[in-house]
């Protein structure tokens, strides 16, 4: 399948963004360095929710480079193994690959216990990432859609697919 020239980009900015070191390749300690990074910034060292965040970042890694038969994935392996293992199954793409991060991430932020990430832990999310907190705000309302105040895995995960297809431009992973 031949993907869609947006749907191509996003996934070159998420190449980008795993290659840390600039070597050409993504490889498990670029994911478990992210993994860490976002750990710390977000204050959750040491936390059942960090590890659980860790596992799921390494889990996508390992699906990605089953996919692509190579522990180390170079830009055409991995936009081939992200179109396998993702975007070419759609919803249940993303339910398998991309939800269990995003439900970690969720577990971290979440201070209240509900479940669901208010505007606040929003915040702590894009800060985390890099993002301010005035692109927090406004992604909030967005991704809102049910209108609760809050938002729930499955907002997150529909979010995380529609940046990915290019349906919308919040860049809930980082950019």
């Amino acid at each position: 399948m031949v993907m869609a020239t947006k749907q191509e980009n996003r996934l070159e900015e998420r190449f980008r963004l795993w290659d840390n070191n600039g070597n050409g390749t993504i490889e498990r300690a670029d994911f478990e360095r992210e993994a860490d990074e976002i750990i710390s910034r977000l204050g959750a060292q040491g936390t059942p929710a960090a590890d659980e965040l860790k596992d799921a970042y390494l889990g996508m890694f390992d699906r990605l480079s089953a996919a692509a038969g190579s522990d180390k994935m170079s830009r055409p392996q991995f936009l081939e193994a992200a179109e396998k293992e993702i975007i070419g199954k759609g919803d249940e793409g993303f339910a398998e690959v991309v939800r269990p991060t995003i439900q970690a991430i969720v577990k971290v932020l979440d201070k209240s216990g509900d479940g669901e990430i208010s505007p606040a832990e929003m915040h702590g999310w894009f800060a985390a990432i890099g993002l301010s907190p005035e692109v927090a705000d406004s992604a909030f309302r967005q991704l809102d859609a049910d209108n609760s105040g809050k938002l729930s895995v499955d907002e997150l995960v529909d979010a995380v697919r529609d940046y990915h297809l290019g349906r919308n431009d919040i860049p809930l992973l980082g950019r």
